[in-house]
C-alpha cells in the first residue's frame, strides 16, 4: 500500500472517529478530555511541528543550492520575474472569479444574519512595512522567527556569492548539496508517520465542527467551495496545458500527496517540504527552479485565500446592505492580490488579511465574525488549492526555461 493511500485512510478514519465522538459524547466526557484534547491533540500538534521543523533549513539550503547554479544576474532576474508575474496573475484571476461567482449567487441575501457580533481584528501591516520587511537585518533572527521572505532574500544572496567566489565557493556548494540530500532523506523519514498524524488532526477537528453554523452559512460555504473547485479544475489545467505543456490529469495524480497534506494541516508552510520533494522528484522540475519557485509560492501565492476574501467581501457587503461599485471591486482585486505578498503560510491568516481588504472598501470588519464558524473547513480546502498553484507555477516556469526532466514527469 503506497503512502498516499495510507494517508487517505488515516484522513477518512480520523473524520469518522471525530464525528462518532462528537455525536456520541458530551464536551465534558472523559473521552473528550483524555482522548481528544490529550492524545489526539498532542499527536496532531507533534506531526505539524515535525513538518515545520524542516521548513527553514530546507528552504535555506535548497535556495542556496539553486542560486549557486544561477549566478548570472540576468538569469536570476528573468526567473524571478516569471515566477512573481505568474503568481500575481493566478491570484488576480482567483479573486476575479470569486467576485463574479459571489455576485451571481448573492450569498449574503440567502438568510438573516445578526450584524451586532463584535470582532477585534489584528493589526495588518501597511504595504510599506511589507516591502521593508522583505529585507533582513539579522538573517539568524529571521530563521529563528521563520520569516520566509527574509530567508529567501538572504539565501539567494548567499548562493550568488558562493558562485562568484571561485574554488572556495565550489567546496561550500558541494557541502550544501550534500546537506540538501540529507534533509530530503530526513523528510522521507518524517513522512512515514504521516498517516498517524493526519488521523490525529482530522479526528480532533471533526469533534468540534459546528454543523449548525455551516447550515446557517450554507450558501456562503458552497459559493467559496465552488470557486475553489473551478479554479482548481479549470484555471490550473488551462495554464498547465497551454504554458507548461503538461497533462493536467497526470499532474494532479502526482500532486495527491502534498494536496492531502495541505488539506490536513491547513498550512502551506508545513506542507512545503512535501511539496518541494514532489515537484523535484515526481514532476521533474530542476532543483534551481523548484528551490526558488516553491518556497516563494508558499509565501506569496494565496489563490485559495484570495477566493475566500472575494466571496467574503461580497457576502459582508450584502449582509450590511452596502452597495459596492465597480471601482470598489477593482480595489478588492488589487488589494487582495497585493495582500498575498508577505502573508505567513499558517492556518487562518486569510482572515487577518481580509481585514485589510474590507477596510479598503469601507466595509465593517465586524462582519468577519459572521464567517468564522465555517472558516476552518474552508481553510483546509483553500490551502490544498494554494499548494496546487505553487506547483503549477513551478512547472510553467521550468517549461519556459527548458528545465523539466520529461522522463521523471512521464513516469
Amino acid at each position: 500500500m503506497n503512502l498516499t493511500v495510507r494517508i487517505l485512510i488515516g484522513m477518512v478514519s480520523g473524520i469518522v472517529v471525530g464525528l462518532l465522538i462528537q455525536f456520541s459524547t458530551s464536551p465534558e466526557a472523559w473521552i473528550q478530555t483524555f482522548l481528544v484534547h490529550g492524545i489526539l491533540d498532542t499527536g496532531g500538534t507533534l506531526f505539524v511541528a515535525s513538518l515545520r521543523l524542516m521548513v527553514v533549513p530546507l528552504v535555506f539550503v535548497s535556495l542556496v543550492c539553486g542560486a549557486s547554479n544561477l549566478a548570472d544576474g540576468a538569469a536570476m532576474g528573468r526567473l524571478g520575474g516569471k515566477t512573481l508575474g505568474l503568481y500575481l496573475m493566478t491570484t488576480a484571476i482567483a479573486i476575479s472569479l470569486a467576485l463574479s461567482l459571489a455576485l451571481i449567487v448573492s450569498p449574503g441575501e440567502s438568510g438573516s444574519f445578526a450584524t451586532t457580533t463584535e470582532y477585534s481584528p489584528r493589526e495588518t501591516p501597511s504595504f510599506k512595512e511589507v516591502v521593508i520587511g522583505i529585507f533582513p537585518t539579522n538573517p539568524v533572527a529571521a530563521m529563528a522567527e521563520g520569516k520566509m521572505l527574509q530567508i529567501i532574500v538572504f539565501a539567494l544572496l548567499f548562493g550568488i556569492a558562493i558562485a562568484k567566489v571561485g574554488t572556495p565557493g565550489q567546496k561550500i556548494k558541494a557541502a550544501f548539496e550534500d546537506l540538501n540530500a540529507i534533509l530530503m532523506r530526513l523528510i522521507m523519514m518524517l513522512v512515514q508517520v504521516a498517516p498517524i498524524g493526519v488521523f490525529c488532526l482530522m479526528a480532533k477537528l471533526f469533534t468540534t465542527v459546528g454543523w449548525a453554523q455551516i447550515a446557517d452559512l450554507a450558501t456562503y460555504f458552497i459559493t467559496v467551495v465552488s470557486a475553489l473547485v473551478i479554479h482548481l479544475v479549470v484555471v490550473y489545467p488551462i495554464i498547465l496545458t497551454l504554458l507548461a505543456r503538461v497533462n493536467p490529469i497526470s499532474f494532479f495524480g502526482k500532486m495527491r500527496e502534498p494536496m492531502v497534506f495541505a488539506f490536513s494541516t491547513s498550512s502551506s508552510g508545513a506542507t512545503l517540504p512535501i511539496t518541494l520533494r514532489t515537484v523535484r522528484e515526481r514532476l521533474g522540475v530542476s532543483n534551481q527552479i523548484a528551490s526558488f519557485s516553491v518556497p516563494l509560492g508558499a509565501t506569496i501565492n494565496m489563490d485559495g485565500t484570495a477566493i475566500m476574501q472575494g466571496v467574503a467581501t461580497v457576502f459582508i457587503a450584502q449582509v450590511y446592505a452596502v452597495d459596492l461599485v465597480f471601482a470598489d471591486y477593482l480595489t478588492v482585486i488589487i488589494t487582495a492580490t497585493m495582500a498575498s505578498i508577505g502573508t505567513a503560510a499558517v492556518p487562518g491568516v486569510g482572515i487577518i488579511m481580509l481585514t485589510m481588504v474590507l477596510a479598503q472598501v469601507g466595509l465593517p470588519v465586524e462582519g468577519i465574525a459572521l464567517i468564522l464558524g465555517v472558516d476552518r473547513l474552508l481553510d483546509m480546502m483553500r490551502t490544498a488549492v494554494n499548494v496546487a498553484g505553487d506547483s503549477t507555477v513551478a512547472l510553467t516556469v521550468a517549461q519556459t526555461e527548458g528545465q523539466i526532466d520529461r522522463k521523471i514527469l512521464n513516469t
